[in-house]
């Protein structure tokens, strides 16, 4: 399962340097739907766009099902439990310090698709709003 991992991902890169391969969204859209709020949009319909995407129609059957095992176990391991560990001390912090207010930062990528950290902190109970640019903190 590791060699075919890395073979699939060593492909989506070649196919991405060739040009035969789009992303399915640009920097650009990442910029522009971040500023708005709404990283959540059309653009990140899949769990999450921060691991590779090794489920290929092109693929025979048996390999899309080791395809999908691994996207699977991907997606777990590498982004839902990191972001409901993050969720959980933030959480702790808040609880533990009511008297204070806070400013959380995190890097974009705990906010793109579903399961995201904002997700676990609203699950949760808390209330979680965006600070659109240029508005006063």
């Amino acid at each position: 399962q590791v060699l075919f991992a890395l073979n699939q991902t060593l492909l989506q890169h070649e196919s991405l340097r060739a040009g035969s391969l789009q992303a399915p969204y640009t920097t650009e859209d990442l910029i522009k739907h971040y500023n708005c709020g709404d990283l959540n949009a059309v653009i990140f319909n899949h769990d999450t766009s921060q691991v590779p995407n090794f489920i290929n129609t092109t693929l025979p059957p048996h390999e899309q099902v080791t395809a999908q095992e691994i996207d699977s176990y991907f997606r777990q391991e590498l982004i839902y439990k990191r972001n409901e560990r993050m969720g959980r001390r933030v959480m702790a912090l808040l609880r533990e310090n009511t008297d204070k207010s806070f400013f959380f930062a995190f890097g974009a990528g705990h906010f793109l698709g579903n399961n995201t950290v904002i997700d676990v902190l609203r699950q949760a109970g808390f209330e979680v709003e965006h600070t659109p640019p240029g508005q006063p903190i």
